[in-house]
């Protein structure tokens, strides 16, 4: 099991028989969203996407406490996430970003959320659906290719401000590739960029009120800081990660991670020279070796692409690694250099143990993803 640990201190002592968990760092959470704030230009809400279960850390738990924080926008995928967040009392502004069907309005209107229009069609049949007004941001789309209606379609779009049941409240897009150098993708995001504005002020040109704008996710921030919006939204590095290891942000901006992964030691063997180690026999011992059976798998959302490279772990503070292939419910590791090592042993897999750091964006590298994904993936079994 992955157990989600709400923990300031030596969470281990509290939960002694706990087989693989996740920690979550609140203090470096509030680290992150001060360091962050202070990017943002006068009048720029901090806005915290919470979705995918806060990206595996939680969602009402980071909610509640980004609310004790100051924070009063959010921003989830469905409108179940949304629901769950005001159920347990979260206060705010909470915008769905994704589709909503208009036969789940009333979702929307009970638990006071505010729902995308994901184009023109979609914000129509909402009008028609509604019993009471409402909310809705419209989402314009100015390259992305996704949700969204086109920027250019300011007729169709300005047509939606005399649906009586519409309550505009803003207007966002968003940014395929604002956390690329290339000089292609930073012409593509300006080219966005000014698309939107475009739009915008189209619209106030009319005498529309487009409402409360933002553009920016986490890397439109870190590259684009200086926008005219009135939120950003922040979602992987509100976490303390960035998606891919890029040490010159890294020590530019150096977020704390929030969340670390660990398991246990289950049983300790001695490998024979030409022994083999798990499914498919791929890792074979050179020499005797000690190794440890690890109580964490890819059920445990733990990629199973990550088998055979080598891939570091923490135990007692010292560095070693995984061998052979990883299982549904188990790993093994080498502890040969480790003597020390026994059952019940704390295995740290992302995380900080003595003077070593394991970090989420190595790890994701090497599973051929990104750490977005990694995070959201670490999954919780029940007892």
């Amino acid at each position: 099991m992955i157990t989600k640990i709400n923990q300031d201190a030596m969470i281990v002592r509290l939960l002694p028989d706990r087989r693989a968990w996740k920690e979550i760092h609140y203090e470096n959470l509030k680290y992150n969203v001060e360091t962050l704030q202070s990017l943002l230009p006068k009048g720029c809400e901090f806005m915290a996407v919470v979705k995918a279960d806060a990206y595996g850390h939680g969602a009402v738990s980071t909610a509640s406490y980004l609310n004790r924080l100051g924070i009063r926008a959010f921003a989830v995928a469905t409108v179940q996430e949304g629901v769950e967040l005001r159920i347990h009392g979260i206060q705010g502004e909470i915008l769905v970003l994704g589709y909503t069907s208009p036969r789940q309005i009333h979702l929307l209107t009970t638990y006071d959320l505010i729902q995308t229009a994901a184009d023109c069609a979609h914000a129509r049949a909402l009008n028609d659906a509604a019993c009471y007004p409402v909310k809705i941001h419209i989402k314009l789309d100015t390259g992305m290719h996704r949700l969204g209606e086109r920027s250019d379609h300011i007729q169709e779009i300005a047509s939606l401000f005399t649906c009586e049941k519409l309550q505009i409240l803003g207007m966002y897009s968003h940014l395929c590739v604002a956390d690329s150098q290339k000089m292609e993708d930073i012409l593509f995001t300006r080219l966005q960029i000014s698309s939107f504005f475009k739009t915008t002020e189209q619209l106030k040109e009319q005498g529309l009120n487009p409402g409360k704008l933002h553009l920016q996710s986490s890397y439109g921030v870190l590259n684009y800081p200086d926008l005219p919006v009135s939120y950003a939204r922040f979602g992987i590095a509100m976490y303390g990660c960035y998606s891919s290891p890029e040490p010159g942000l890294m020590n530019i901006l150096p977020l704390r991670p929030v969340l670390s992964l660990h398991a246990r030691i289950a049983v300790i063997k001695e490998l024979q020279p030409g022994e083999t180690v798990s499914y498919g026999r791929n890792f074979r011992a050179g020499a005797p070796m000690r190794i440890a059976a690890v109580t964490i798998g890819y059920a445990d959302g733990l990629p199973r692409s990550l088998s055979n490279q080598q891939i570091p772990v923490l135990v007692r503070g010292r560095k070693t690694h995984i061998i052979g292939n990883i299982c549904m419910d188990q790993m093994v590791i080498d502890v040969t250099q480790i003597p020390e090592a026994r059952p019940g042993d704390i295995v740290t897999i992302i995380g900080t143990n003595g003077t070593h750091t394991l970090r989420a964006e190595n790890l994701a590298e090497a599973a051929g993803t990104i750490t977005n994904e990694l995070l959201c993936r670490l999954s919780i079994r029940e007892e």
